[in-house]
């Protein structure tokens, strides 16, 4: 980060500058990533009855918006950039050397997080930020190019935009998954109304499902309550059993509070 803030500056190029900039925010996500991953370990607390389980997908959230605020930075600096080429002297030699460097550091990086849980969406995160990364260098080498073999300045700013724009389609969808846990929507892959009538087919002593609710406390730990209505012949302990155990059998959802009326 620090070679390619002095790179950008002594060879003017906005793509190693906005590569730098993308790189500071890689520094903070990283370490909040291995810092959640760390609490999250953390047994229960009379304040924190589930701990700090969610706190990954809280720190996925704050990465995905700090990666869309970066996204509009380079974006409007881009434009700014663009309007004023004429006043802007890049060294593409300096921008193609230290461009090189980073995307070497971040293919190291990268292959390091591919041994991750890559459906984390902590791991996620961090390795969107790395890819948009390994993207901002590559795109500071083609314009180096592109400029040392034409003297077409103006690619420095469309790549980073072009940069920029897929950095924004992750960030949109690191958003959107991690906001859904933490509005406590139903986890994907699972379907209420599948489920209901699953139930109401397997046991007979159902008469009604009332108050169903699914949703995950992070990532692959779903959760859900329910309340059934029994026969009145039904055993309301073995009834209990049962069900938990077709729900973790079927469905995978082991946390499930039953019950029965």
């Amino acid at each position: 980060m620090i070679a390619e803030v002095i790179g950008g500056l002594i060879s003017g190029s906005l793509a190693l500058l906005a590569d730098a900039g993308h790189m500071l925010t890689d520094f903070a996500a990283l370490s909040m990533a291995w810092g959640a991953f760390v609490l999250a370990d953390r047994p229960p607390t009379n304040r924190l009855t589930f701990g700090y389980a969610r706190l990954p997908v809280l720190v996925a959230f704050v990465n995905g918006l700090a990666l869309f605020v970066i996204s509009l930075f380079i974006i409007f600096e881009a434009a700014r950039r663009f309007s004023q080429m004429d006043q802007h002297e890049i060294l593409a030699g300096t921008m193609l050397w230290v461009a090189v460097a980073g995307l070497i550091v971040n293919i190291v990086v990268f292959f390091i997080l591919q041994g991750a849980d890559k459906d984390n969406l902590n791991v996620r995160g961090a390795l969107l930020h790395v890819i948009g990364d390994m993207l901002g260098s590559a795109a500071a080498i083609i314009a180096a190019l592109v400029i040392l073999k034409t003297g077409y300045k103006p690619i420095d700013p469309i790549l980073s935009v072009f940069v920029a724009v897929l950095i924004l389609r992750s960030a949109w969808f690191l958003i959107k998954d991690s906001s859904h846990i933490l509005l406590e929507g139903t986890p994907n892959g699972l379907d209420p109304d599948t489920i209901r009538a699953g139930l109401s087919q397997t046991f007979v002593a159902i008469t009604a499902i009332e108050n169903m609710h699914i949703w995950s406390l992070s990532d692959g730990r779903p959760m859900m309550t329910l309340v059934i209505n029994a026969a009145d012949n039904a055993d309301p302990s073995k009834l209990t059993h049962e069900i938990r155990h077709h729900l973790d059998h079927e469905f995978g959802i082991t946390d499930v509070t039953v019950e029965i009326r």
